[in-house]
């Protein structure tokens, strides 16, 4: 069994933690931003869920390998792997080479901050409440240690690019069955 490999995050999100709106991002494109996530995706494994999937076109480009979360084994060609569960992704993921990436969705990015690997977080936070209808976990109550930021800003937003770094966690020990010996 191959051990776990260090996960990075990239999400982009607005101060109320807001992400997606109907399938899409909810604000004007970040020029920015996405040139910088398609730079720090490329020649990784991304492992994402199947809305993430379709609704990103250069998903499977730039020696992306992509692992969708979902259960529609027909998504799978080429380069793109299907696995029913984020376990079943992650474990594939530990079994090829290369760095992997965790690209969204919702329910992904909160099953991922609540384990035990070793994360590095590559967030872009704009600096605005925007609506939405998905968005980023509560991610500041953990211990991650901030290795970057950088303030910018475009036509419509001020944004800061942060990476954070957080430790592999010890797993919670099983909950005990019958009392202890005397």
């Amino acid at each position: 069994m191959n051990p776990p490999k260090p996960l990075e995050i990239m999400v982009a999100c607005a101060e109320n933690r807001a992400m997606g709106l109907q399938g899409r991002h909810p604000w004007p494109r970040i020029h920015e931003d996405m040139r910088i996530f398609h730079e720090q995706t490329a020649g990784k494994l991304i492992i994402l869920g199947r809305i993430c999937f379709e609704t990103w076109p250069r998903a499977a480009l730039d020696g992306r390998r992509p692992i969708v979360v979902t259960r529609r084994k027909e998504l799978e060609r080429g380069e793109v792997r299907v696995t029913p569960s984020l376990g079943e992704a992650l474990a594939l993921a530990d079994s090829l080479p290369g760095p992997a990436c965790v690209t969204g969705g919702e329910r992904i990015f909160r099953e991922i901050l609540d384990s035990t690997r070793p994360l590095t977080l590559h967030l872009t936070l704009i600096h605005a409440g925007i609506p939405g209808d998905r968005f980023f976990p509560e991610w500041r109550d953990q211990p991650w240690t901030e290795t970057y930021r950088r303030e910018s800003s475009d036509e419509h937003f001020r944004f800061t690019f942060f990476t954070l770094e957080r430790a592999g966690r010890a797993p919670e020990p099983p909950p005990r069955t019958s009392p202890p010996r005397p």
